[in-house]
């Protein structure tokens, strides 16, 4: 069974940008993945005061101007500023021209859970001390969640492209992407820029703190003594085109796309459905023309909470049964970077691809008996990866899940999950 269907082109990753609280670009980040670096630290981008827990991992010595130059940055809202730079660092990345795309069919894609509440933090905040009259004109201006996919066209300049941003929570990033895939794999564009984007906030932080889902130091997913998440923030955007190219412009080829999967189940506000989510892996699986026993590892959602590592272990286990690969959490390093979570997932997974690495799972003592998998704790291991899954799984049932493959020159097409 072939993951390239009759009539779509092979669909491949060329150029990651990253922003995030453990590194700038793509060169940093693996360094940092491979370390099992921690992003946390006290929060300071807004008032923590009356708050038991103040620790997050907040994205430290960014500076917007030295990736955007056309567009003004204080017209840019925190996540937009984001998603503005890591797309300009993932066309660098990928030995583009923003001027040779400007004149191709293209897509720009962001997936995002808060759009820009940083912003309306700031808002409200002005109008309950000066009126609604007194609202910060700029700021207003900032509040669209639509700038973080229009503000990348305005600043490279792309004209002929479709830009949606995708609202569908921590998911987003994985739901972006495969967007992306199924544009470039059907010939509808030459090149597609996904991934996502979000800035820490009070609102998300209140509400998480509210549920008592915030951990008091830092986030332990899948440890029996796990105590919450952390709220994180950052942006990640994948460059996606066609494998020939790829090919014929001499491009990097950090992985292949092999498919994706997508369900909403609707069951819980915040509680997840364990066979929804073991469904949704099932879907991306199929849709890949990967077998189970095919998959080497599996970047988790894990986001440190019991009801989410314990759903989200016994779905792995139910569709992997005794082959279940080595299943980690990014969130122990990054925090939960809410609609950036999966995007900087499919990003590690795709560097872990190409440098023969797996991440740890940080932070972790004990492995709490009811999750049983091997979350590759606190170091990183070496290893030939063939296939990685990706998970993005949101509240509401909203779930995307990601498979990548290596991409293998001397093969035609990936079939059965073994390079032809």
């Amino acid at each position: 069974m072939s993951s390239v269907r009759p009539g779509k082109r092979r669909v491949v990753l060329t150029g990651f940008g990253v922003i995030s609280s453990i590194g700038i670009g793509a060169e940093e980040f693996t360094a940092s993945l491979r370390a099992g670096r921690s992003g946390v630290s006290p929060i300071s981008v807004f008032d923590v005061e009356g708050f038991a827990h103040v620790n997050g991992c907040e994205v430290k010595g960014f500076e917007p101007e030295q990736w955007i130059s056309r567009t003004p940055v204080r017209e840019l809202g925190r996540a937009s500023r984001f998603a503005v730079a890591a797309a300009r660092m993932a066309v660098q990345d990928a030995g583009l021209d923003p001027r040779e795309l400007a004149g191709r069919r293209g897509l720009i894609s962001v997936g995002t859970t808060d759009g820009e509440s940083f912003e309306l933090d700031q808002l409200v905040a002005g109008e309950l001390a000066d009126g609604p009259e007194n609202m910060d004109a700029e700021i207003v201006r900032r509040v669209s969640p639509a700038r973080l996919s229009t503000a990348i066209a305005q600043e490279l300049d792309l004209s002929d492209v479709e830009a949606p941003t995708i609202a569908t929570a921590c998911s987003a990033g994985n739901y972006a992407i495969g967007y992306g895939y199924d544009a470039v794999s059907a010939g509808e564009v030459e090149y597609a820029l996904c991934g996502g984007a979000d800035a820490m906030c009070r609102k998300t932080f209140t509400g998480f703190y509210r549920l008592g889902t915030i951990a008091p130091e830092f986030s332990q997913p899948f440890d029996v003594d796990r105590k919450g998440i952390l709220t994180g923030e950052g942006a990640g955007v994948l460059v996606l085109e066609s494998l020939d190219s790829a090919l014929a412009r001499g491009a990097t080829i950090y992985a292949e796309v092999l498919g994706y999967g997508l369900n909403c189940d609707a069951y819980h506000q915040v509680a997840p459905n364990g066979h929804s989510v073991a469904q949704v892996m099932d879907i991306a699986l199929k849709n890949a023309g990967v077998r189970p026993d095919q998959v080497d590892l599996i970047s988790a959602h894990g986001t440190g909470t019991k009801a989410n590592d314990i759903t989200e272990a016994g779905a792995i286990r139910q569709i992997f049964q005794e082959d279940t690969p080595r299943t980690i959490s990014l969130k122990s390093m990054l925090g939960h970077t809410m609609g950036a979570a999966s995007a900087l997932g499919a990003i590690a997974c795709g560097l872990a691809i190409t440098h023969g690495f797996i991440p740890p799972t940080i932070n972790h003592n004990q492995t709490d008996p009811e999750c049983e998998i091997d979350c590759v704790p606190n170091h990183a291991l070496d290893a030939d990866l063939r296939v990685v899954q990706n998970n993005g799984l949101a509240f509401g049932g909203n779930n995307a899940v990601v498979i990548l493959g290596k991409y293998d020159a001397g093969a035609d097409a990936f079939t059965d999950g073994v390079a032809a």
